[in-house]
């Protein structure tokens, strides 16, 4: 929550520059509440995807009501639960940075519980830093640490085999965010393999099926609010996902990629291939291996530039597969020199992705 501070510090004193950034006005709050697409959820958090709503009356940033399908209602009913206290902004702030504190607590103990590491707490430390995108999201309106945590508590449990708690989980997963549904995936890889080698089922597998209830229990929601059970797959944002075959995203004529300056989704793409090799020879985790297996074809078949932050969910894995890598004191003493590079990366790109919010009174 300290480092988390320190980047919010040149907006709250009203710098004129944020880092090597230089601004024409001071920069404020709003610099940061106006990062894509932390306001959005607190349009869902006051709707509810009601379209009769007088919100709609008129249009949000230029955004059809359709596009607000896209945002998923765990995190929008957080800040529903926050904003009578603190307003709905602080609150769109604060349950990301609390979320990334639950997250990394969970992760050392899931460190701590396998013995998957010798330096449970210096990996954790690093978790909280790696990448710069997750640096940036858990600090500014985004969903990807509630997302993070619900993941890793529904691995943990499905890992102990508390396969009800898991299904919970999960579905907590899947209403943060609709990508969620991929642990399902992961999970079903899983049971098929211990199906070919035991020569048996599991019958508390069927738990895992609260996650997909829990998918259409919320598109049934969406039909009762809007009229379409499939209204989330009309949204904008979906247009760009899993687009086959995979590495669409090198087309710099794509709506969401428009630009050919792309050879760090390149690094990306090999960083967590390599580190799923590595995580495949760990038998304990093979369950981790499977899911963050999936959210690496996903990954490769999304057409967007923005493939750090679809990226996210591959991290706890990815985090613990090289390991001894992230541990290292040369890793640690690199990591530190940079880290002003780190907060200098997080200033430039929060400045650079501002929705164009001229009116906040909807969003008060």
């Amino acid at each position: 929550m300290v480092s988390t501070l320190v980047l919010w510090s040149p907006f709250l004193l009203r710098l004129h520059s944020v880092g090597y950034v230089p601004l024409k006005t001071a920069a404020t709050m709003l610099d940061v509440y106006s990062h894509w697409d932390g306001p959005l959820y607190i349009i869902v958090a006051k709707t509810w995807y009601n379209l009769q709503h007088p919100l709609f009356n008129g249009t949000i940033l230029g955004l059809n009501p359709s596009y607000f399908m896209a945002h998923f209602p765990l995190y929008p009913a957080f800040i529903s639960v926050l904003a009578p206290f603190l307003g709905f902004l602080k609150s769109m702030l604060l349950v990301p940075v609390l979320f990334s504190v639950l997250y990394i607590s969970l992760f050392y103990a899931l460190l701590k519980k396998y013995n998957l590491t010798a330096q449970p707490l210096t990996l954790s430390l690093v978790a909280a830093f790696f990448t710069p995108r997750f640096f940036v999201v858990r600090s500014v309106g985004a969903p990807e640490t509630m997302f993070l945590f619900f993941m890793l508590a529904s691995l943990y449990f499905f890992m102990d085999k508390k396969y009800l708690y898991a299904g919970v989980l999960g579905a907590l997963a899947v209403l943060t965010k609709s990508i969620g549904i991929l642990l399902l995936a992961g999970y079903g890889l899983y049971a098929l393999e211990q199906v070919i080698r035991e020569k048996k089922l599991e019958w508390r597998w069927l738990w895992l099926g609260i996650m997909p209830l829990s998918l259409v229990g919320l598109f049934y929601f969406f039909f009762i609010q809007t009229g379409d059970f499939f209204a989330h797959f009309k949204s904008a944002d979906n247009a760009n996902l899993l687009l086959l075959p995979p590495f669409q995203v090198f087309n710099r004529a794509a709506r969401w990629v428009s630009t050919g300056w792309l050879e760090d989704i390149m690094l990306l793409y090999l960083f967590y291939g390599v580190s799923l090799y590595y995580l495949y020879q760990k038998k304990i985790l093979r369950p981790l291996f499977y899911v963050s297996a999936v959210f690496m074809f996903f990954v490769m078949s999304v057409q967007h530039k923005d493939i750090a932050r679809y990226s996210i969910p591959m991290l706890p894995g990815a985090l613990i597969a090289c390991e001894k890598l992230f541990t290292s004191k040369t890793f640690i003493v690199v990591s530190l020199l940079l880290l002003p590079a780190l907060y200098f990366y997080a200033w430039n790109f929060m400045l650079e992705n501002r929705a164009p919010i001229t009116d906040w009174a909807p969003f008060q």
